[in-house]
């Protein structure tokens, strides 16, 4: 786990430089503490800084080939590199470390780049190829490690964070045209970012730099398969599903540093504690964060798992005090605004447990593999909604309508979010996802931003391309597609990478596993949800290991308790002068009215607000 960044000038008669190497590599120092390497060669540089997890001794960076025509910088971990040195050891390679690292440049030289399926990890990576005169760059499958790049002034510029292209030289220009994806989604998804020449390397993805020309190739997608070769055979797939994971967490537990979990108390991360647990010959360390909303807090069900496989347990609470800090942090870590709040817990679970371990484990992932959000439930629930004649099916939506005008606050929400389910049953799915997925509605968003640039990216339209190539048809299916492709890599693997590295602390995700990945996504939805149980296959399996109380809990989530913490006129005023001092135009009376309906308790409008925050304070340096 570390951060690397690198130039090719496309002028081979100009020289990489070591001080504009370093320049960069220097932003990331929480990525990699633990030492530096660079490598220049005529017109091409790398630039490496180490977190050293595996093989602490002698797998520093960049690493050559015996003849020195090839050299990686690497960010991640391959977990099979264990069996990949012994397979590439027949073949006639010779190692002389112990690192990952190693093995991975080995694995290109017999594979070329081709070598992604041998691949069990997460990474992010360069190689230069001498005798090729090529820079090859690739990107993990699921995309949990970063990888941005920039094309400018005659050079190609590539690094784990944006904050290191901008120590090179790139102008800090705003790329105003995905302002409305991210009020919209609360991110700005892949291959845009918030900076006019900043771009973002897909997951699945590599690109090879050669004679000026930057070329982008896809390597690995989801599995394609018929609706009707759906599997349903439970039995079978409860088995396979069962040895991967115990093989997926084994693996993962490979290293040479202290290690633990984050454990929240929900089933995804309680069952990869309990697996550890099994398989590690000591107590493991395990960690979680708090609110004193009650609301909020699954501290209790934490302590319930922990107790049961005895682990030694962390626990810390988060405050409305930390949102100033935590504000200033999200926008150095992620170098654009990034509205996902949880992002504030994920920082602080992170910043306590580095003070113990150098890796952890955890259950993200678990809710795309296992279809197991609760969108799931009513994709299922829309079918059969649809299928009622409107006569019968307006008597219930028109008792929630009543229902959540008799109620405020909590009561009220709970009614709303019933009622929006009905509402959007009978919308095209595409529509129906929008509507769930916007932070804010696209009427809202434009009378906040009154003169949005006519060139901004519509959501509406960024969507609706987005899921064309989708292959299935049933909205299950296709919700599943757009997890996997879009709010997981975008949103909760940014979340977990930039925090967790922020203190440098690495984190290992068992259910991205690519193996889980593929076979989950080729079983049938009334496998994976019997009924309208959620996560039907991992309670089966590993779940049966779990404390009674982790099975019955409803699903949480990592919710921060915004619309509780911004209720304040104070705030509102706050807000209002940051927003003017960015010099963006937002329309005060409708941030004003925002405001009233979260104080209220009308609307949730906490996670907008919070967006607002960051977005004022980006754009005001």
């Amino acid at each position: 786990m570390c951060g690397i960044s690198g130039i090719v000038h496309f002028d081979k008669a100009r020289p990489a430089l070591v001080l504009d190497l370093e320049r960069m590599s220097s932003t990331m120092v929480h990525r990699g503490p633990d030492g530096k390497g660079c490598f220049t060669r005529n017109n091409v540089g790398l630039a490496h800084r180490r977190l050293a997890i595996i093989d602490l001794f002698s797998g520093d960076q960049p690493v050559f080939n015996e003849g020195g025509s090839l050299a990686i910088v690497y960010n991640g971990e391959i977990y099979n590199y264990l069996e990949l040195r012994e397979e590439l050891r027949i073949l006639g390679h010779r190692f002389s470390t112990a690192s990952d690292t190693e093995v991975l440049i080995h694995c290109y030289e017999e594979w070329g780049t081709d070598l992604h399926r041998r691949l069990n990890g997460m990474w992010a990576f360069a190689i230069w190829d001498e005798r090729q005169k090529q820079l090859f760059l690739s990107r993990d499958r699921i995309g949990e490690k970063p990888l941005h790049y920039a094309t400018w002034d005659g050079t190609f510029l590539f690094a784990s964070e944006i904050k290191a292209l901008l120590a090179y030289g790139l102008p800090r220009e705003a790329n105003m045209e995905v302002l409305e994806l991210y009020l919209s989604l609360g991110y700005v998804p892949a291959p845009f970012s918030f900076f006019k020449h900043v771009r973002k390397l897909l997951p699945g993805h590599y690109l090879l730099v050669r004679d000026g020309v930057v070329e982008d190739h896809s390597y690995w997608g989801l599995p394609v398969i018929e609706e009707k070769d759906f599997r349903t055979d439970k039995r079978r797939v409860y088995e396979e599903f069962e040895d991967l994971l115990i093989d997926s967490v084994r693996i993962r537990m490979r290293s040479d540093v202290p290690y633990g979990a984050f454990l929240s108390g929900g089933l995804d991360s309680s069952s990869v504690v309990a697996l550890m647990s099994d398989i590690s010959p000591s107590p493991v360390e395990t960690f979680t964060i708090g609110f004193d909303e009650e609301e909020f807090d699954e501290r209790e069900l934490a302590r319930v798992v922990s107790g049961t496989f005895k682990t030694n347990h962390h626990e810390y609470v988060v405050h409305y005090d930390s949102v100033d800090k935590s504000l200033e942090e999200i926008l150095h870590y992620y170098d654009e605004p990034f509205g996902d709040s949880s992002a504030m817990p994920t920082g602080y679970v992170s910043k306590y447990a580095a003070g113990q371990v150098k890796m952890v484990l955890t259950g993200d992932g678990g809710d795309e593999v296992l279809s197991g959000y609760n969108a799931y439930q009513s994709e299922k629930l829309a079918h059969l909604y649809r299928k009622i004649p409107p006569m019968v099916g307006n008597i219930p939506l028109a008792g929630l309508k009543f229902g959540a005008k008799l109620f405020h606050g909590r009561r009220r929400l709970q009614l709303e979010r019933m009622k929006r389910v009905l509402d959007t049953s009978v919308m095209d799915f595409n529509e129906r996802v929008m509507t769930k997925a916007s932070i804010a509605e696209a009427e809202l968003i434009r009378k906040i931003v009154p003169r949005l640039d006519n060139k901004a990216i519509s959501f509406k339209d960024y969507f609706n391309e987005f899921m064309d190539p989708c292959p299935y048809g049933n909205s299950f299916y296709r919700m599943m597609y757009y997890n996997f492709k879009l709010s997981l890599p975008e949103d909760m693997l940014v979340k977990v990478d930039r925090m967790s590295m922020a203190h440098s602390l690495e984190t290992r995700l068992p259910f991205l596993d690519h193996r889980l990945v593929e076979l989950m996504c080729t079983v049938h939805k009334d496998v994976k949800m019997s009924g309208f149980e959620r996560k039907t296959v991992l309670r089966r399996t590993v779940g049966k290991k779990l404390p009674p109380a982790v099975l019955r809990a409803p699903k949480k989530g990592f919710i921060v308790p915004l619309r509780e913490w911004f209720k304040s006129e104070d705030t509102l005023e706050e807000l209002k002068r940051l927003m003017a001092s960015s010099h963006l135009d937002i329309d005060a009376k409708t941030v004003a009215e925002i405001f009233r309906k979260n104080i209220s308790g009308e609307a949730d409008h906490g996670n907008f607000i919070w967006m607002l925050f960051l977005l004022g304070r980006w754009f005001k340096g």
